[in-house]
């Protein structure tokens, strides 16, 4: 197709061949391959000049379309691997979404007008390729590692309570203690829940805890603590400013604390390519900058 455009558009083959940088008799060949698929002649060849058939007149006009289609759509793709621009589809867990990835979103957006954010927040896994992610926000260990994964912070678990309940309750000395206070638990599955401790000394002691509320969805745990109602596991991401404005009191401070895996973290997963989108990069280093601790924080 582009071979017969560009000899209608030069007028020989000769012409069109040193712009293909081929043989004159490379371009007829292709030429008549080209008329021998279509089952109709394109061109009249007399030893002075080329004309087009009535065939060749319609396909020369729909041709030219196409490949000039085709040269705007090679040029908006390669713009969109090379500046940002273009829709980002993210998605995220919901506690992290909401403390940290809608401000950085909107904060991203104001110096970048010519990106849109697509944002779906769920605490649900997600298949990046079926469901056409650009990045996923992932908490906890990983395991798929068809993807690239950018750490964006540090995840540890810390046991927290406010100073109301704190003051209202008995002593909390020791992790065994627990078992006499209103723990607030993440909903795992349906079973007992355990937390996990880690000493100074690597020994490891689990705690079956309970308490008046079970959850999947991070912010209500965070959000009855706070009201006082009972003590929670909560990433310290999303309490550090809690507990620096003193709302919240980080309990067993010497102790790792986890759920199952004392390896954890916040993680920007996107699909592994050589040809990642500048929008995408530049989102996820922005995300990095982002969660990155600031100086006394």
């Amino acid at each position: 197709m582009q071979v017969f455009v560009r000899v209608v558009q030069h007028g020989s083959l000769s012409s069109a061949a040193r712009q293909l940088d081929t043989s004159p008799a490379s371009v007829s060949r292709q030429i008549k391959a080209l008329e021998d698929t279509l089952g109709a002649r394109l061109l009249n060849r007399t030893s002075r000049k080329l004309t087009l058939t009535e065939a060749g007149e319609t396909y020369f006009h729909h041709a030219e379309q196409i490949l000039h289609q085709f040269d705007e759509a090679h040029h908006s793709v390669s713009q969109l691997q090379h500046s940002p621009r273009g829709t980002l589809r993210v998605h995220s867990r919901i506690l992290v979404g909401q403390l940290f990835l809608v401000p950085a979103i909107t904060k991203f957006l104001l110096t970048h007008s010519e990106i849109k954010i697509d944002l779906m927040l769920s605490n649900h896994s997600v298949d990046l390729v079926e469901q056409n992610i650009d990045v996923d926000i992932r908490i906890g260990k990983l395991s798929d590692s068809s993807l690239i994964a950018r750490q964006l912070a540090v995840s540890e678990r810390i046991v927290c309570a406010a100073p109301a309940y704190l003051q209202s309750h008995p002593p909390i000395q020791g992790p065994h203690d627990l078992v006499h206070h209103n723990c607030l638990t993440y909903r795992l599955n349906m079973g007992s829940v355990e937390w996990r401790f880690l000493d100074p000394q690597g020994q490891t002691t689990d705690v079956a805890v309970s308490g008046s509320l079970r959850t999947d969805y991070g912010p209500a745990l965070r959000d009855a603590t706070l009201a006082g109602l009972g003590l929670s596991l909560m990433p310290d991401w999303s309490v550090r400013e809690d507990i620096r404005r003193g709302d919240l009191v980080r309990l067993f401070p010497a102790y790792k604390v986890c759920f199952l895996e004392f390896e954890n973290g916040v993680y920007a997963l996107y699909q592994r390519s050589r040809h990642t989108s500048a929008k995408v990069r530049l989102f996820v280093d922005h995300l990095i900058q982002t969660f990155e601790p600031k100086p006394g924080g």
